[in-house]
């Protein structure tokens, strides 16, 4: 049996902002502090019940807006980079 892979860092600084997980019919982009991130777009559309974490569930078929997931990345990354500063 084959077992698939686990979740791989897409993009990381200090700290994981962004992951990518093959799941069977997508890919998902999960987003761990997506719930404090603001998405204009609504790109979301997994994992929306969670307190934190958000997701993206992306089919081969689907229409990519990729402006709008850079941004959406870009605050990931400025969200996660407040955490990390020094007081």
């Amino acid at each position: 049996i084959r077992r698939p892979p686990r979740s791989t860092p897409l993009y990381s600084s200090a700290a994981s902002d962004v992951y990518k997980r093959p799941l069977k019919n997508a890919v998902r982009l999960t987003f761990p502090k997506g719930a404090s991130t603001k998405d204009p777009k609504r790109l979301f559309n997994a994992r929306l019940d969670s307190n934190s974490v958000r997701a993206i569930d992306s089919r081969e078929a689907d229409h990519v807006d990729e402006v709008a997931l850079i941004a959406l990345i870009q605050e990931a990354v400025r969200l996660n980079g407040l955490g990390q500063r020094k007081r």
